[in-house]
């Protein structure tokens, strides 16, 4: 058993969690800068593009959370929980049966969008330019969807392998090249030709490629702790299975949380453009909890998973209430600062009077809010480790059903606008940390 794997076994749960988790908070930190960065190049273009960029996000997210949440959250926990059975072998064969699925996963989205995408879009509230610039975006970004999903999974294996550090460092990297190519096809910065919207989906596909060849690079060298060997790309049903036990429950989480943005987003889009593009500044303002749980979620799911493997389910325990309390409190202190604090930071996305209205209420709403989603999503990472997917995904429809009827009623029989709106989504946010807590309390996981 290699030295990671005994650390993770056996060191002080949060000096270990601390440790696991610092490296990717400060890359995520720098990512969710460069992505508010991105929307504020957006914001430059005018309010439609940042209409069309709301319109676009649930595909988008719906995406990267299947590739990175679900998808990567699996590949951690198989990849944690063989080396914590101390099976080497087991584990570089998962490797290539994670690369597979990244494949047929890049390809069924992006045939649902071909088939599906342009009615989504109107029913959304999308016509005219507003749609064709949202349709622009989305067909580019899912057409490179490959490079994506690549750059989850494997990312995911490194953190399986306890190894924290590398990934952190070419996110960092990478954050940089996609701030340069951001500025440079959405503003024409730099020399490169002005594509507007569009040019961000470029700038993500590029440097998505760029991350993904770098780790295949390293994974195929010696000094990886499992190696992407051609002996190792066998196709076992039973490997498939390991992954996809974790993966399909989870991508449920995925579909309910866009779920919930459709509903936000159509609701919303009966209150005009300007109600779209106030809400669409406050949901990216929310990339800024990323880093924490994001962060802290993936070292729970890797320390979660080596432990069950290992059969140590009560320090798991352990290391799921340390992770929730710690994800908790930081979200919840981003949250308070935002919603204290409005006018200092929204007026750097637009100037528009209207948009600057709706964005100030949503994040002052759900703002004191965020203490719970912090919780309940590093649970459900850390559940993912547990190979345990029953009470999150459960819990995970209530909160969509709660905030679904909750947000109908207040727009068409309480009428009382977006007001209502976001109070739902912050009720039905509360509700789905306080009921992950309770059910990983109550022995979820054993």
């Amino acid at each position: 058993m290699d030295k990671k794997t005994k650390q993770i076994l056996s060191d002080p749960v949060l000096p270990l969690l601390l440790k696991m988790s610092a490296p990717n908070t400060i890359a995520f930190l720098i990512n969710a800068f460069v992505v508010l960065a991105e929307f504020w190049f957006i914001g430059q273009l005018g309010i439609t593009p940042l209409a069309a960029i709301t319109l676009a996000f649930p595909a988008i997210m719906l995406t990267q959370q299947m590739a990175f949440g679900a998808l990567g959250g699996a590949v951690s926990s198989s990849i944690s929980r063989a080396l914590g059975a101390n099976d080497k072998n087991r584990a570089e064969e998962l490797l290539w049966h994670s690369l597979y699925i990244s494949f047929l996963g890049a390809l069924v989205f992006f045939i649902g969008f071909v088939f599906f995408g342009e009615g989504l879009l109107r029913i959304l509230g999308g016509s005219d330019a507003l749609l064709d610039e949202s349709l622009r975006y989305c067909f580019v970004y899912l057409a490179g969807g490959i490079v994506v999903w690549l750059s989850g999974s494997l990312t995911a294996a490194l953190r399986g392998m306890g190894d924290m550090k590398f990934p952190a460092a070419l996110t960092v990297i990478c954050a940089g090249i996609q701030i340069i190519l951001s500025a440079g096809f959405i503003l024409g910065l730099f020399g490169f030709p002005k594509l507007g919207l569009v040019g961000s989906a470029w700038s993500m596909i590029i440097t998505s490629t760029f991350m993904a060849s770098v780790i295949l690079f390293k994974i195929m060298g010696s000094t990886s702790s499992i190696r992407l060997k051609l002996n190792k790309a066998v196709l076992k049903k039973e490997l498939f299975a390991d992954i996809f036990s974790v993966a399909l429950p989870a991508s449920l989480s995925p579909i309910f949380t866009v779920g919930t943005v459709l509903v936000l987003t159509g609701l919303i889009g009966q209150f005009g453009t300007t109600a779209i593009a106030g809400y669409g500044i406050g949901s990216r303002v929310e990339f800024l909890l990323i880093p924490i749980v994001f962060s802290i979620g993936t070292a729970m799911t890797t320390m979660v998973g080596t432990n069950i493997g290992a059969n140590n389910i009560n320090r798991a325990e352990q290391i799921g209430m340390v992770g929730a309390a710690s994800s908790g409190l930081l979200s919840g202190l981003i949250g308070l600062i935002l919603a204290l604090t409005p006018d200092l930071w929204i007026s750097f996305f637009t100037s528009d009077q209207e948009v600057l209205s709706v964005t100030k209420i949503y994040i002052q709403i759900l703002g004191v809010c965020y203490l719970f989603q912090g919780v309940g999503l590093s649970l459900y990472f850390a559940s993912q480790g547990a190979n345990s997917m029953k009470w999150p995904i459960v819990i995970t429809a209530i909160r969509f059903i709660v905030f679904t009827v909750a947000a109908l009623l207040s727009v068409y029989y309480f009428a009382t606008g977006v007001v209502g709106i976001f109070y739902s989504s912050a009720g039905a946010m509360t509700l789905f940390g306080i009921l992950m807590l309770i059910a990983v309390k109550k022995g979820a996981w054993r």
